[in-house]
């Protein structure tokens, strides 16, 4: 089976578009010619990626490089949409993946698509009006289009049978995986160098995530302002800026917590696991996930969470996570009050979210986007055969 995956959004440039969607897709480049040794991959990407691509993944895959700069929003549009049909045929597969909520809405199938969250959707006013009308315009037609959709959480799939008006069993869940080099780090005087080294203190309260309006941070400052007579722990953001996250700011201004709350800017994939170990609490107080990973990497290195009762993230955390209302302050107060003042609770989530992470890998990722590429092959209509022209 020859599968190509468009892999145009994975990035290795430090910031927002490093995190999410880039680490799902260099996931699955690591773990699918694993799963199936029989697999022929071909990644479409552009020759910035590429090069990282090829130094920091060590598989068995083919790499198609555009010579267009897709990394760019414009540009990548414009190849999924007119020049990926050309590249299919080209390269003889068997079936296309998109892995990023759009499909070429032209050209051979059959078609995967990954859906990972419909929060544009759900909340179109925390977005950039033209990124909203594009995403929800052609997310709608690619489900529709392709033959088979992997939603990433049951809420994801919930959500595109009711907004997109897909038939539910043309949707399939397929978690995401939480990477082996997630595990706590134990050793103290790592992490007390760490520390050091960025001017952290022992214990503190951890935010990790994308700065902009879903991920709830004003929500957070304000329930931490609220608990802040009884804190003695800080508040650190770590995080790349995405859009509107200008109101964060002032609102620190505003709540006079500047000397409480630190912004560290984007993190260095490679330095999770010891920021994640060196938290007191890992604080993801979202209004809506299609999945929400950084709960699982969390549990993962042994940080007890809190986070919100709403959307997937209940089916992540399960029960080894104190789960709260995202829009009520005072519930997100109190939970910050009882972590950290409880460290018998707080040894007990971190046991329990281990047990839960061990759950999710993405071993068991791949192993079932496979089982959903052989239905797909079935479900597509027969393609007439290519005969090649000799002479």
């Amino acid at each position: 089976m020859r599968v190509g995956l468009l892999g145009h959004l994975l990035s290795f440039t430090p910031g927002y578009r490093r995190a999410g969607v880039s680490r799902y897709i260099e996931a699955l480049v690591r773990s699918l010619p694993d799963a199936d040794p029989s697999l022929e991959l071909v990644v479409f990407t552009n020759k910035a990626a590429s090069r990282c691509a090829r130094e920091q993944i060590v598989t068995r895959v083919t790499w198609a490089v555009s010579r267009l700069p897709t990394q760019r929003p414009p540009v990548r549009i414009l190849w999924e949409q007119c020049l990926a049909r050309a590249a299919t045929r080209r390269w003889r597969l068997d079936l296309l993946h998109a892995p990023v909520n759009v499909v070429p809405l032209a050209g051979p199938r059959p078609l995967v698509l990954t859906v990972h969250d419909l929060a544009f959707l759900r909340y179109p006013e925390h977005y950039p009006p033209l990124k909203q009308r594009y995403l929800a315009a052609l997310t709608r037609r690619s489900t529709r289009r392709a033959d088979l959709v992997i939603a990433v959480s049951g809420q994801t799939r919930a959500d595109v049978v009711e907004l997109c008006g897909v038939r539910p069993e043309k949707v399939v869940v397929v978690p995401n995986g939480v990477d082996a080099s997630l595990r706590p780090v134990r050793d103290a005087g790592v992490l007390q160098a760490f520390r050091q080294a960025h001017g952290l203190p022992n214990e503190f309260f951890l935010f990790l995530g994308t700065l902009q309006p879903r991920k709830n941070l004003e929500g957070l400052l304000r329930a931490y302002d609220r608990a802040r007579a009884d804190l003695s722990l800080p508040l650190v953001v770590a995080g790349a800026r995405g859009w509107r996250e200008s109101k964060i700011f002032q609102l620190v201004r505003e709540l006079d917590l500047a000397d409480r709350v630190r912004f560290t800017g984007y993190i260095n994939p490679d330095e999770l696991p010891i920021w994640y170990s060196a938290a007191t609490v890992f604080v993801y107080p979202s209004l809506y996930e299609g999945f929400g990973l950084p709960v699982l990497e969390a549990m993962a290195c042994g940080t007890p969470v809190i986070t919100s009762a709403t959307s997937s993230l209940p089916e992540v955390a399960g029960d080894a996570a104190i789960l709260v209302d995202p829009h009520d302050t005072d519930a997100l107060a109190r939970a910050l009050r009882e972590l950290a003042s409880s460290p018998r609770l707080r040894a007990e989530l971190t046991s329990a979210g281990l047990e839960r992470a061990r759950a999710f890998s993405w071993e068991r990722t791949a192993r079932e986007t496979l089982e959903v590429y052989r239905r797909a092959m079935e479900r597509a209509p027969a393609r007439p055969a290519v005969v090649e022209r000799r002479g």
